[in-house]
């Protein structure tokens, strides 16, 4: 079947402008041009792509299925277009983010957001912070930060190591002082653990590990959440054992503020990922942004007041 890959390309850019008259002014042609070229596609592929009402286009059956094959050939003309000015280009545009609340526990946001605004103010940065794991293909993100040991395999993806999080169990000397020390896991059991609220709504177990000894348990608590914050502050405070990163407890360790418990043992190493769609040319506002990103997080956390 003979047709021109070109007017593949002017169908996605359609369905991406909304209308033939938005298309037709975005890509520079008269818009009877785009629709003849539309008309003519169909007549090659032998069956309608789209309904054409006076209010809206709709897509038939057909359609959503060369829309697929379609909006592949535009990511590739327009990849190859941005490989061309791909060192040149000034960062600007959307840049959309998708961040865990957990994660903003090991970066300072708001001094690292004024940098990034101050670096490159053409950029128009749009923050999703929410335990949920977005779609970044789908709902459009240009990259998502995720914390966790491992990520499924998937091919539309890629991911980028950030940095490794080593975890361990801490508490107040306050706290240890009336309640004691611990010197084996199973002693965690009578004492008071603050638990962290995983994105599935469970409690999340703490799993020890010591060269080849393994321990898995959580104690009880009169307080579980989603939020690491929360959980340091109440262990501060002088309520219970929690485990947090070593780096992000650094400095209230070094002033004294917490100890660690069971120093002998460690949980599971977490690592900071940068993930973003696999068959995109990453654009220059994403890599300025993941450049500042892993800056920051190779730098030791400000001491805390």
């Amino acid at each position: 079947m003979d047709f021109d890959a070109d007017d593949l390309v002017l169908f996605a850019r359609i369905i991406e402008a909304g209308s033939f008259a938005r298309a037709a002014q975005r890509c520079g042609l008269p818009r009877a041009t785009v629709s003849r070229r539309i008309g003519a596609l169909e007549a090659r592929l032998g069956e309608r792509l789209l309904v054409r009402t006076t209010r809206r286009l709709a897509l038939t059956d057909f359609g959503e299925r060369i829309l697929e094959h379609a909006r592949r050939l535009l990511e590739e003309t327009e990849a190859a277009a941005a490989l061309a000015q791909h060192r040149q280009a000034t960062p600007q545009g959307r840049l959309r983010v998708s961040l865990p609340p957990g994660f903003l526990d090991e970066l300072d946001l708001v001094p690292f957001l004024l940098r990034f605004a101050e670096r490159h103010p053409d950029v128009r940065l749009e923050l999703d912070i929410s335990p949920r794991r977005v779609d970044v293909v789908a709902e459009r993100f240009d990259l998502a930060i995720r914390v966790a040991a491992q990520l499924p395999d998937d091919a539309t993806l890629v991911a980028r190591r950030m940095i490794e999080l080593e975890h361990g169990l801490y508490a107040s000397p306050a706290y240890l002082a009336r309640a004691g020390i611990p010197t084996r896991p199973a002693q965690l059991l009578d004492h008071v653990g603050l638990r962290l609220i995983a994105s599935n709504g469970e409690a999340q177990p703490w799993r020890l590990a010591r060269g080849g000894e393994r321990w898995e348990g959580l104690p009880d608590g009169p307080l579980a959440a989603n939020s690491v914050s929360l959980q340091c502050a109440l262990a501060l405070h002088g309520l219970g054992i929690a485990a947090l990163s070593e780096r992000f407890v650094a400095p209230m360790v070094a002033q004294g503020l917490l100890e660690r418990v069971l120093p002998d043992w460690r949980l599971p190493t977490m690592t900071v990922w940068c993930v973003t769609a696999g068959r995109r040319l990453l654009p220059a506002r994403s890599r300025v942004f993941i450049d500042m990103l892993q800056a920051a997080l190779g730098q030791s956390r400000p001491q805390r007041e």
